[in-house]
């Protein structure tokens, strides 16, 4: 009798499980942050890169993620940028933006907007170009 209780215990607690919404999974944008000018960056470079909903023309952009850390290496920059499903909003508008900055001061910035659908169509790698900020 003792199997059999712990035998339907263990089917209903799989059946609750089964039936739990799961957490959506976390998807992701890999990249390559990269320059033409022909310079190495300092070990003291910080690159970080972000992923916004630039929807709205009069309000700040709405940050979904952002990656920041000290350069490993040189150009291309490699990053990968997570973001939940959940959050892309139909009809609006995503962008991921990237900036170099040495000791504070800005070295390198994106100058274009570079648009991301976030519908699993977005070319991966995303080639994301900064400019020279002076």
């Amino acid at each position: 009798m003792k199997k059999f209780a712990l035998l339907v215990s263990i089917a209903l607690l799989a059946a609750c499980e089964s039936l739990s919404p799961s957490a959506p999974s976390a998807t992701s944008l890999d990249g390559e942050v990269y320059y033409l000018q022909r310079i190495a960056l300092p070990p003291t470079a910080i690159l970080t890169v972000s992923l916004q909903d630039v929807s709205r023309a009069d309000a700040p952009a709405v940050m979904l993620n952002e990656q920041q850390g000290l350069v490993k290496g040189q150009v291309p920059l490699p990053f990968k940028l997570s973001y939940d499903p959940a959050q892309v909003k139909p009809g609006h508008r995503y962008a991921v933006n990237a900036r170099i900055e040495v000791d504070g001061q800005l070295m390198f910035i994106t100058t274009e907007q570079h648009a991301v659908q976030l519908d699993g169509t977005d070319p991966q790698p995303l080639k994301i170009r900064v400019n020279a900020a002076r």
